[in-house]
């Protein structure tokens, strides 16, 4: 072979790479918002690309990984960490990190942290601790817990209205919602909903909220205004087999749908915001925990805890579209 036909052949095949190593760097680039899945058991957080579904990252933070939410610029990740069942070496803390999962913080968060809120400037965490009966509220800026609150018998849930006056702590036990009034770090009301509360989620407005009940196997629609149950939404066994445990809760954007995670019962339920009545179910992986739909409400990721995946639903046809392998464990959800 003649040098120019050498020269030639290499120019090609150096082309041939840089197109190749072009086109395999953009495959990890992200392409729309992200998603963040807290994996329990392994302590990691899958990081998707809600657009393309593609797995983007995987940051390790270690500990026991559960509630999961995003700061109010939407550029931070905030994480409950706690023991490993069993361990007693460790921390309790929520955890700030960056998108790129650098830690930027790590926060008093009182013991046994599951699940906790966030306020609209990042200033204030409310935390619910299972193992004390107690929900502690953190002054981010000062590192400190400002006030432990006496709520029910273990407190899982925590959830802040729209416009940051109401705190409400399920508590698993005692079948109970402790309302925390944030201008007087107290106490307000505590108020009974079904067997085994696990979240609350308050619709954009904040007129309304919605309390899952586990081993209740309903949903209870609460008025705000004076924090009293409305009505009790019950979803239907769909057969004898899988049990229905509702855990995660998701709202449409214009409150027309609920959508409910149904543990045990491999499946969402979906049901109508307008006359609080169940519409159906849509199955997903095993035992689905944590929920979240997209700022047009157009999708729905369900994070599913012994599958060790993410069903994707669309919900104008209430179908699972795709099917994204997550961590060990995955248990909650945030979306930007």
């Amino acid at each position: 072979m003649s040098s120019s036909r050498k020269q030639f052949a290499l120019a090609l095949k150096i082309t041939f790479a840089l197109i190749l190593s072009v086109a395999a760097n953009s495959c990890n680039k992200r392409t729309g918002p992200l998603g963040f899945i807290s994996n329990e058991r392994d302590g990691s957080i899958t990081v998707i690309d809600t657009k393309t579904d593609q797995v983007v990252s995987t940051i390790k933070v270690g500990g026991r990984v559960r509630g999961i939410r995003l700061g109010a610029d939407k550029q931070t990740i905030w994480v409950a960490v706690s023991l490993p069942s069993n361990e007693t070496q460790g921390e309790n803390s929520i955890v700030q990190l960056d998108l790129k999962g650098r830690v930027l913080g790590r926060y008093n968060a009182g013991t046994d942290p599951e699940n906790f809120a966030l306020n609209n400037d990042d200033s204030r965490l409310y935390i619910s601790n299972e193992d004390a009966g107690t929900a502690s509220i953190t002054d981010v800026k000062a590192n400190r817990i400002l006030a432990t609150l006496a709520v029910g018998l273990e407190p899982e849930g925590a959830a802040i209205s729209p416009d940051g006056r109401w705190v409400y702590i399920t508590s698993e036990s005692s079948s109970t919602v402790t309302v925390i009034d944030t201008q007087t770090n107290q106490p307000l009301k505590t108020f009974l909903v079904g067997a085994r509360p696990r979240e609350a989620v308050f619709t954009r407005d904040g007129s309304r909220a919605y309390v899952s009940a586990e081993n209740g196997g309903s949903l209870a629609a609460i008025d705000t205004s004076d924090h009293h149950v409305t009505k009790t939404i019950e979803l239907p066994k769909s057969d004898m087999s899988t049990p229905i445990k509702p855990k995660g809760i998701a709202i449409a954007p214009d409150g027309h749908r609920v959508y409910v995670a149904t543990g045990r019962g491999n499946s969402v339920a979906v049901i109508d915001g307008e006359s609080q009545t169940f519409l159906q179910y849509v199955p997903v992986g095993q035992r689905p925990w944590g929920i979240a739909l997209t700022a047009d409400g157009h999708k729905l990721y369900v994070a599913n805890g012994l599958s060790n995946d993410v069903s994707v639903i669309d919900t104008q046809v209430n179908k699972v579209t795709a099917t994204i392998k997550a961590g060990d464990g995955p248990w909650g959800i945030a979306l930007q």
